[in-house]
């Protein structure tokens, strides 16, 4: 059985971390009744963080933009509208972290695309290098030769190799 907590806790640590080593200073609410997670300073602003662990599926990054509670008349979605600044995710398969400002999601779900579309549609997509945390996780865009025809690996139907994940990690 996967221990959610754990992998939520996991990626909280690293987006803490990611967000520190690009100059935030980051603070933890105490106990876990916020609808945040993190506090992040750049001097200026303080903002409201609230951290999501992401999933590679074809070539996008897929999070929840919601909480999920139960109770005993069932369980229900609630959003996080206007109780946080920025979502934080942290990717796993990439190890890689991204801020999300709130406008750039969905009530329910957020979503980041790291390789290319296979029709080669640019408009309406949010990249995932636009939002990464102290570093570029754009994949390595290497070409692979195949007999006398080059297949560029990003736009391929193959899945990219993961790095190991907070499942492995925590094994």
């Amino acid at each position: 059985m996967r221990d959610t907590k754990r992998v939520g806790d996991l990626s909280e640590l690293i987006v803490a971390l990611r967000l520190a080593q690009a100059g935030y200073v980051v603070s933890k609410p105490y106990g876990e009744n916020c609808r945040y997670d993190l506090l992040i300073d750049d001097g200026e602003i303080i903002s409201r963080v609230q951290v999501k662990t992401g999933r590679l599926r074809k070539g996008v990054i897929e999070f929840h933009t919601y909480s999920t509670h139960s109770h005993r008349k069932g369980a229900f979605c609630k959003p996080y509208t206007n109780q946080i600044d920025f979502f934080g995710v942290y990717a796993p398969d990439l190890d890689s972290a991204y801020l999300l400002p709130i406008p750039d999601t969905a009530p329910l779900s957020g979503s980041l695309r790291v390789y290319p579309t296979k029709n080669r549609q640019h408009a309406h997509i949010r990249w995932a290098h636009q939002y990464v945390i102290g570093g570029d996780p754009r994949p390595r865009l290497e070409l692979v030769t195949l007999g006398n025809e080059v297949i560029d690996e990003a736009t391929s139907s193959s899945a990219p190799t993961p790095s190991p994940s907070i499942d492995n990690a925590l094994q």
